[in-house]
């Protein structure tokens, strides 16, 4: 099992405000599961769910300068993947979950939203294709890529995809039923993981590879990334008590984890805009730094943020490594 490296990592506050710096419309508010992608050598771009002022999430991105990623350089004006058609899995919004440069083009994950008249939602995967460097995406189908299986028959959300020799390893969360908090339901799910060659023909059965624990009743948005011959994941968890933080584990073959969240080096802040909640990290490596970045209060209502940790010694260099092949 990898060592549990612990990281210090710097805040560098809200780096892209929605209110403030949005284009309105269809990108009110909210910057949902920041995802961030190494456009060239002085861009890298973050792509995330903005909501409308009904709450429907369609996927964009911001730009920001490589060398300095607290500034912004632009914003997609429209979005870079729409809500599916009514009636389709994704009608009623999506979240990131990976962006994978692979054979056909620029591979984007993503999980798609319904509303159904006895549930809170369902929650699935989709995949979208971008053959001009990531500004637009098409859908592979209008039909989820890991839809509703046994033990998943409300939520089956792909947050990391690796691919490799043909091979595409995919860690995703699995819900099932809800949790009632106050008399409001809340969806329950843990994080599995599968491989296929195609996929097309994701295979239905799901290994485990971490569970809530304690009053935990949901652990989800699993963001993997090697960590010298194994795998370290960054995944975000809630309870009974309201809290909704990220925590980490670490992996010899990306299948059987064990959790340190000792480990993570960040929290919520005093006050501001993480102050209640943290969750949603995303790492890319940028020369001796790595960055994080996240989400805070209301699932990212402000936008999202940037944390910085300098890597010292090789096994933290192992982890960027990791962060800079994934994009």
């Amino acid at each position: 099992m990898p060592a549990a490296i612990p990281l210090a990592w710097t805040k560098r506050g809200l780096v892209f405000d929605v209110a403030r710096q949005g284009v309105g419309g269809w990108m009110r508010h909210s910057a949902l599961t920041p995802t961030p992608w190494r456009l060239d050598e002085e861009r890298i771009r973050v792509y995330a769910g903005f909501r409308d002022d009904a709450g429907v999430s369609r996927l964009g991105y911001v730009d920001l300068a490589a060398a300095e990623p607290t500034r912004v350089l632009g914003v997609s004006a429209r979005p870079a993947l729409d809500v599916g058609r009514g009636g389709c899995f994704d009608d009623n919004g999506m979240i990131l979950g990976d962006v994978v440069d692979a054979p056909g083009g620029l591979h984007l994950f993503y999980v798609g939203f319904q509303q159904v008249a006895k549930a809170k939602f369902l929650a699935f995967s989709g995949l979208a294709l971008s053959t001009d460097g990531g500004q637009r995406f098409q859908r592979v189908q209008e039909t989820p890529i890991l839809d509703r299986a046994p033990r998943r028959s409300t939520i089956a959300a792909i947050h990391s995809a690796h691919y490799e020799q043909g091979l595409w390893r995919l860690w995703y969360a699995v819900g099932d039923d809800w949790e009632s908090i106050g008399g409001r339901p809340f969806p329950r799910y843990h994080i599995c993981c599968t491989e296929t060659r195609d996929l097309s023909a994701i295979p239905r059965g799901d290994r485990i590879c971490l569970l809530p624990r304690g009053d935990e009743y949901r652990i989800g948005r699993p963001r993997v990334y090697r960590l010298g011959g194994g795998y370290v994941m960054y995944f975000t968890w809630g309870d009974r008590a309201g809290r909704y933080q990220p925590g980490v584990a670490f992996s010899d073959d990306g299948v059987h984890w064990e959790r340190h969240d000792e480990a993570l080096g960040i929290a919520p802040s005093r006050d501001g805009w993480d102050a209640r909640a943290l969750s949603y990290p995303a790492l890319l490596r940028h020369g001796s730094k790595l960055l994080m970045f996240y989400n805070g209060n209301d699932m990212g209502m402000a936008g999202f943020g940037l944390a910085e940790a300098t890597f010292e010694g090789k096994a933290d260099q192992a982890i960027a490594e990791g962060a800079h092949a994934l994009g």
